[in-house]
């Protein structure tokens, strides 16, 4: 029996098989407010087959998108535009549907990736003064970051549990917080980019306080709802976050409530050198679940249905998640249960589509139907 499609429960999520589907930003927001994309992209991603579906990083405060044309949900208005994408994917899949709750600190202010993705200058337009732990910038060449003060922490702490309430309002059935890939919670963790002299800075136990101060305070605001965390496990730099430090932060994660861990790596610097190949993370999952007994969910580079019923089979994660291969592959669920001999959930529209071959794809009740 495969085990990729084998149930697994995420804290008080239940989900039907072990893939997911990782956030990846679109880009195609109106001042933080969901279009006509969201539902053509979110809505085709829903019929996938995929146990789970995470709503791209989505900016807690107005300064916290990467791009002007980020997703957004600081205000009711954004959860009235995010409303009816939700409402079509619940009439028509089963999937489960998360969205990761993001604040973008020093790397915001950046023109989108087809327009070059650089740093815009707050004095350009559709440029802002961005905010991080110190006043560090990313790269030679970019804005100088404003270092957050007390208020400021306070501020953006509220605006994650202002964002996880929406999330509840909406219906949604899980929270990643974006704890990853050079984004402000992961500049708090690396000394790469934290060079904070107060309580939160410098040692470890500093340097995670405001992240799990977030969790915490998520967890507080949503305890029906599965919270986890997207980390990235090392910065692929000497004298930067590292795998060690993930697997404390994990255990302090746990002790708070956190389900997940959804272990990526990498972004905080551009120094970092990074040997990319098929599954290249997962050794990062494997000792995280390992040494903390945290749910794990493993991403990078995993495009086939064999390697990801490897990763699952030989205990190096708990999920997998596909980003770029679901791109490439809306129905990538469908093609590795067949190559797996499992059966997916597919909407009835589509059961026509089901080959000789793979005969009981969709289940055995639904043979026959015209």
């Amino acid at each position: 029996m495969s085990m990729l499609f084998s149930p697994y429960r995420l804290g008080p999520l239940e989900l039907t098989n072990r893939i997911a589907i990782a956030p990846m930003c679109q880009y195609s927001a109106d001042e933080g407010l969901a279009t006509d994309w969201h539902m053509i992209h979110l809505g085709h991603l829903a019929l996938s087959g995929a146990a789970l579906l995470i709503i791209e990083a989505t900016a807690v405060t107005p300064e916290g998108r990467i791009t002007p044309d980020d997703l957004g949900l600081w205000s009711d208005a954004h959860l009235e535009a995010l409303k009816p994408v939700i409402a079509a994917m619940r009439r028509h899949s089963p999937i489960k549907i998360g969205i990761q709750l993001a604040h973008a600190g020093r790397k915001a202010s950046s023109n989108v990736p087809w327009e070059g993705g650089a740093n815009i200058h707050p004095d350009q337009p559709r440029g802002w003064q961005t905010v991080a732990p110190s006043s560090v910038p990313h790269a030679e060449g970019e804005s100088v970051p404003l270092a957050l003060d007390h208020e400021g922490l306070q501020r953006i702490k509220q605006g994650f549990v202002d964002a996880a309430l929406r999330a509840q309002q909406l219906g949604l059935d899980a929270i990643e917080l974006h704890g990853a890939h050079r984004y402000l919670l992961h500049q708090f963790l690396s000394p790469l980019a934290n060079r904070r002299e107060d309580d939160y800075g410098g040692s470890l136990e500093n340097r995670m306080r405001f992240p799990l101060e977030v969790c915490e305070a998520v967890r507080a605001a949503v305890p029906d709802l599965c919270v986890g965390m997207r980390i990235s496990a090392t910065d692929w730099v000497e004298g930067g976050w590292d795998v060690e430090q993930s697997v404390r932060l994990s255990h302090e994660l746990e002790k708070r409530g956190c389900h997940f861990i959804h272990v990526s790596s990498g972004g905080v610097s551009p120094l970092q050198k990074i040997p990319v190949g098929a599954g290249y993370q997962i050794v990062f999952a494997e000792r995280i679940k390992r040494e903390t007994g945290v749910p794990t969910i493993g991403v990078g580079l995993i495009t086939e249905p064999q390697q990801a019923e490897h990763v699952l089979q030989s205990g190096q994660a708990d999920m997998v998640a596909l980003a770029r291969a679901m791109l490439y592959d809306p129905r990538w669920p469908w093609h590795a249960a067949a190559e797996l001999g499992a059966q997916v959930a597919a909407p009835p529209q589509y059961w026509r589509s089901q080959p000789r071959q793979y005969k009981t794809l969709f289940g055995e009740t639904r043979l026959g139907q015209r």
